[in-house]
């Protein structure tokens, strides 16, 4: 269990330097990407329900963003 969870970590540590590494064009594009899979699992699932942890995190994240994204609405 223990080398899983280290297993797992590494991975998330990587996946955090690449996007750290890469350029705003591939980030962008990944964004992009990101948004379309949520926009297609909403219209399948239906609207969410996050929980209050849900939206603090949300919220604390959506702090670090410039004040052009802050400002995206959803369709």
């Amino acid at each position: 269990m223990a080398v899983k969870l280290i297993y797992q970590l590494i991975l998330k540590v990587f996946a955090w330097l690449a996007l750290l590494a890469g350029n705003d064009a591939v980030n962008h594009a990944e964004l992009l990407v990101l948004r379309h899979e949520v926009e297609m699992l909403r219209r399948q699932v239906g609207k969410p329900k996050p929980s209050w942890i849900d939206r603090a995190v949300l919220a604390a994240l959506a702090r670090l963003l410039p004040r052009e994204l802050r400002a995206h609405r959803g369709s």
